[in-house]
């Protein structure tokens, strides 16, 4: 598994330049949801960062958000997780890597890409070149087993 450590947290400043960076005009809302989705590696949902971001007072309509989560994944600043048709986490962490999802209580946690070993992949369609490789491990809880509690991050 990846490294889940917190790093210090972006000023706004800074985020700012790594929108501007990303070609992102750096609004108040898409300051505020980038400094939250950046703050550490982990996963959340647009509904998740809605409440969050609005939790002090209101700054971001739900449309703003969908936008600008949108805008973050287009640019590379984020990556989009499809972990079934109904839902999608919005993941910090841009660089190679798998996920366990566990379906019993809908938490997403990251493996390294160096825990798992893709030998071949099919050949690819006429005029298309790989552009990542992504595995989703679907888990449950065992009955009856103590599991390890898996952190939605």
């Amino acid at each position: 598994m990846l490294d889940q450590s917190d790093n210090p947290p972006m000023s706004r400043d800074e985020v700012a330049a790594l929108l501007r960076a990303r070609g992102i005009n750096p609004t108040q809302q898409r300051i505020e949801i980038a400094q939250l989705l950046l703050a550490r590696p982990q996963h959340l949902s647009a509904e998740q960062i809605l409440v969050l971001v609005n939790k002090e007072r209101p700054l971001a309509s739900k449309a703003t958000v969908y936008n600008t989560l949108r805008t973050f994944a287009e640019q590379g600043l984020i990556n989009e997780v499809i972990v079934d048709p109904t839902r999608v986490l919005y993941d910090s962490n841009t660089g190679a890597h798998h996920h366990f999802y566990n379906l019993d209580t809908g938490t997403l946690m990251d493996v390294g890409a160096d825990q798992l070993s893709i030998s071949a992949l099919p050949s690819l369609p006429a005029g298309t070149v790989a552009a990542g490789v992504e595995v989703i491990i679907r888990v449950r809880n065992a009955p009856g087993a103590q599991t390890e509690s898996m952190q939605a991050v």
